[in-house]
Protein backbone atom coordinates (compact mmCIF):
# COMPACT_ATOMS: atom_id res chain seq x y z
CA UNK A 1 0.00 0.00 0.00
CA UNK A 2 1.47 3.18 -1.23
CA UNK A 3 1.30 6.12 1.19
CA UNK A 4 0.61 9.91 1.13
CA UNK A 5 2.52 12.40 2.66
CA UNK A 6 3.63 16.46 2.98
CA UNK A 7 6.60 18.05 3.27
CA UNK A 8 6.56 20.40 6.19
CA UNK A 9 8.92 23.14 6.62
CA UNK A 10 9.12 24.83 9.96
CA UNK A 11 9.41 28.66 9.52
CA UNK A 12 9.04 32.10 11.70
CA UNK A 13 6.66 33.37 8.76
CA UNK A 14 4.84 30.83 7.12
CA UNK A 15 2.59 32.77 5.11
CA UNK A 16 5.31 34.43 3.87
CA UNK A 17 7.45 31.38 3.10
CA UNK A 18 4.35 29.78 1.58
CA UNK A 19 3.77 32.97 -1.00
CA UNK A 20 7.79 32.91 -1.43
CA UNK A 21 8.25 29.31 -2.34
CA UNK A 22 5.03 29.11 -4.02
CA UNK A 23 6.69 31.98 -6.30
CA UNK A 24 9.87 30.43 -6.63
CA UNK A 25 8.03 26.89 -8.02
CA UNK A 26 5.29 28.23 -10.46
CA UNK A 27 2.67 26.19 -7.38
CA UNK A 28 -0.28 27.79 -5.77
CA UNK A 29 -1.15 28.61 -2.05
CA UNK A 30 -3.69 26.80 -0.97
CA UNK A 31 -6.38 28.27 -0.11
CA UNK A 32 -8.06 28.98 3.81
CA UNK A 33 -11.60 28.99 3.77
CA UNK A 34 -12.42 31.66 6.16
CA UNK A 35 -16.15 30.73 6.84
CA UNK A 36 -14.84 27.53 8.16
CA UNK A 37 -12.70 29.45 10.29
CA UNK A 38 -14.88 32.05 11.70
CA UNK A 39 -17.49 28.67 12.32
CA UNK A 40 -14.49 26.97 14.48
CA UNK A 41 -14.34 30.45 16.42
CA UNK A 42 -18.21 30.76 17.01
CA UNK A 43 -18.35 27.13 17.96
CA UNK A 44 -15.44 27.38 20.88
CA UNK A 45 -13.30 24.89 19.02
CA UNK A 46 -10.88 28.26 18.00
CA UNK A 47 -9.91 31.48 19.26
CA UNK A 48 -9.49 34.69 17.10
CA UNK A 49 -5.65 34.06 18.70
CA UNK A 50 -5.19 30.85 16.32
CA UNK A 51 -5.93 33.53 13.31
CA UNK A 52 -4.14 36.57 11.90
CA UNK A 53 -5.08 38.15 8.65
CA UNK A 54 -2.48 37.57 5.41
CA UNK A 55 -2.90 39.71 2.15
CA UNK A 56 -6.36 40.94 3.39
CA UNK A 57 -7.63 37.17 4.38
CA UNK A 58 -8.25 35.21 7.68
CA UNK A 59 -6.10 32.55 7.75
CA UNK A 60 -4.73 30.08 10.15
CA UNK A 61 -1.69 31.63 12.42
CA UNK A 62 0.33 28.44 12.43
CA UNK A 63 0.09 27.72 8.67
CA UNK A 64 0.21 27.80 4.86
CA UNK A 65 0.59 25.07 2.36
CA UNK A 66 1.60 25.25 -1.37
CA UNK A 67 0.41 22.75 -3.96
CA UNK A 68 1.54 21.81 -6.83
CA UNK A 69 -0.47 21.98 -10.60
CA UNK A 70 0.40 18.36 -10.42
CA UNK A 71 -1.94 16.50 -8.21
CA UNK A 72 0.59 13.69 -8.23
CA UNK A 73 3.55 15.56 -6.12
CA UNK A 74 3.04 16.33 -2.38
CA UNK A 75 2.01 19.61 -0.67
CA UNK A 76 4.36 21.28 0.99
CA UNK A 77 3.22 22.88 4.55
CA UNK A 78 4.87 25.85 6.23
CA UNK A 79 4.17 25.71 9.86
CA UNK A 80 5.29 28.48 13.30
CA UNK A 81 8.20 27.77 14.69
CA UNK A 82 9.47 29.79 17.56
CA UNK A 83 12.74 28.61 17.83
CA UNK A 84 15.09 29.81 15.14
CA UNK A 85 16.84 27.27 12.21
CA UNK A 86 19.70 26.41 13.68
CA UNK A 87 23.32 24.65 11.36
CA UNK A 88 22.39 22.93 8.09
CA UNK A 89 19.14 21.19 7.15
CA UNK A 90 18.53 17.76 7.33
CA UNK A 91 16.36 17.33 4.52
CA UNK A 92 16.23 20.14 1.88
CA UNK A 93 14.37 20.57 -1.78
CA UNK A 94 16.24 19.92 -4.99
CA UNK A 95 14.13 22.16 -7.48
CA UNK A 96 15.74 20.36 -10.89
CA UNK A 97 15.68 22.74 -13.91
CA UNK A 98 18.35 20.78 -15.95
CA UNK A 99 21.64 21.85 -16.67
CA UNK A 100 20.76 24.38 -19.18
CA UNK A 101 18.40 26.24 -17.39
CA UNK A 102 20.07 26.20 -13.88
CA UNK A 103 22.03 29.14 -14.13
CA UNK A 104 18.82 31.39 -15.09
CA UNK A 105 16.99 30.14 -12.32
CA UNK A 106 19.29 30.92 -10.12
CA UNK A 107 19.41 34.65 -11.30
CA UNK A 108 15.39 34.60 -10.88
CA UNK A 109 15.77 33.11 -7.49
CA UNK A 110 18.42 35.28 -6.52
CA UNK A 111 15.97 38.27 -7.60
CA UNK A 112 13.31 36.91 -6.27
CA UNK A 113 15.60 37.09 -2.29
CA UNK A 114 17.05 33.59 -2.35
CA UNK A 115 20.87 33.45 -0.97
CA UNK A 116 23.57 31.27 -3.19
CA UNK A 117 25.52 29.32 -0.85
CA UNK A 118 28.12 27.35 -2.95
CA UNK A 119 28.12 25.09 -5.90
CA UNK A 120 28.89 22.11 -5.92
CA UNK A 121 29.57 18.72 -8.37
CA UNK A 122 29.64 14.63 -8.65
CA UNK A 123 30.41 13.35 -12.19
CA UNK A 124 28.07 14.86 -14.49
CA UNK A 125 25.84 16.43 -11.73
CA UNK A 126 26.16 20.11 -10.56
CA UNK A 127 24.44 21.68 -8.57
CA UNK A 128 24.36 25.21 -6.62
CA UNK A 129 22.75 24.83 -3.13
CA UNK A 130 20.81 28.18 -2.10
CA UNK A 131 18.73 29.50 1.06
CA UNK A 132 15.12 30.39 0.78
CA UNK A 133 14.70 34.28 2.68
CA UNK A 134 14.75 32.52 6.19
CA UNK A 135 17.90 30.55 5.65
CA UNK A 136 16.47 26.93 4.53
CA UNK A 137 18.76 25.50 1.95
CA UNK A 138 17.68 24.15 -1.03
CA UNK A 139 19.50 23.30 -4.03
CA UNK A 140 18.99 23.69 -8.10
CA UNK A 141 20.19 21.16 -10.07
Amino acid sequence: MALDFQVTIDCAGPHELADWWAEALGWQVEPQDESFILRMIQSGAASEADTTRHRGALVWKVGAAIASPDPHRPRVLFQHSREPKQGKNRVHLDVRVGPERQEAEVARLLALGATELWRASQGPYAWVTMADPEGNEFCVA
